[in-house]
């Protein structure tokens, strides 16, 4: 097994065989999500309880304290929904993978399931699918709804490049991800790390202020932050129709702290499995 946890035969990856168990993770959580419908609705109702709440603290909020965007004042509610789109990307890869760890650890079955003929990063990757391809479509419902019902604007000829940052902005945050997970599988709770990581990120990125309003100190830091990065470039692109020759500068960016996050993170969980495995404590939680 290499370091990325894909297993060998001789001296040819199977990595097709292992795409071909992806299909498999993505049927069983859909058929969990169509089992538990009250938590599906439940999800689609906070959705638009948010969207009103951004729209009501959108309403003393000084326009004049928003940014423009390709030349056009953008108002909070549009400068907030995108905020919110990248914050749902963050959240996958911060609280699925830590949460299938997590998961399997208390069901005991995590000894059981890397014992299997399935490499480890499959297992990750399986945990997410699902997530990779519902959370599109909740953030595109997301921005249809608050153009539809509150007038918002968006300029759709950013999506594309928008979509792009995401792709390269999803790698940092599964490299946290995972390293969240290895803290999990060391410490064996990590939902307040989790919390607080989000949280940090989420707050310093931007997402629901502008970073001008906090010290100089702070926007200074976090000016550098990859998320903050990824949000200012979709931006950018939805609400000042950036082109994707615009956001490339941002793109080119985030490939080194991705590159980093990944490696690091994969590197740190391998090292907390090999000692988890050491002491005979896997099982436990």
């Amino acid at each position: 097994m290499n370091a990325w946890g894909i297993r060998r035969v001789g001296s040819v990856t199977t990595i097709r065989a292992e795409l071909r168990k992806l299909p498999a993770f993505m049927r069983r959580d859909l058929l969990i999500a169509l089992s538990y419908r009250a938590a599906f609705i439940t999800d689609w109702l906070s959705m638009f309880a948010q969207i009103l709440m951004i729209y009501f603290v959108g309403r003393i909020v000084s326009p004049d304290a928003i940014p423009e965007y390709g030349g056009t004042q953008a108002t909070y509610m549009e400068f907030v929904a995108v905020g919110i789109t990248v914050s749902s990307f963050m959240g996958v890869g911060l609280g699925r993978v830590f949460a299938a760890i997590r998961q399997e650890q208390v069901l005991g079955t995590l000894e059981t399931l890397l014992l299997t003929p399935t490499a480890l990063t499959t297992v990750q990757i399986g945990s997410v699918v699902y997530d990779l391809a519902y959370v599109p479509i909740r953030t595109f419902i997301f921005l249809g709804l608050t153009s539809l019902v509150f007038g918002t604007t968006y300029d759709w000829s950013g999506l594309v490049p928008a979509a792009v940052v995401l792709i390269a902005f999803v790698p940092f945050v599964w490299g946290v991800g995972v390293l969240a997970a290895a803290w999990t599988l060391t410490f064996k709770r990590g939902t307040g790390v989790v919390g607080i990581l989000t949280s940090v990120l989420t707050i310093g990125s931007g997402a629901y202020f502008p970073l001008e309003v906090i010290p100089g100190w702070a926007e200074s830091i976090f000016a550098w932050s990859p998320v903050t990065i990824a949000l200012e470039a979709s931006r950018d692109a939805l609400l000042g129709g950036a082109g994707f020759l615009d956001v490339l500068p941002s793109i080119l960016l985030l490939i080194p702290f991705a590159a980093a996050s990944l490696a690091f993170g994969v590197w740190t969980f391998r090292l907390a499995l090999e000692r988890e495995r050491r002491r005979g404590s896997l099982g436990l939680y």
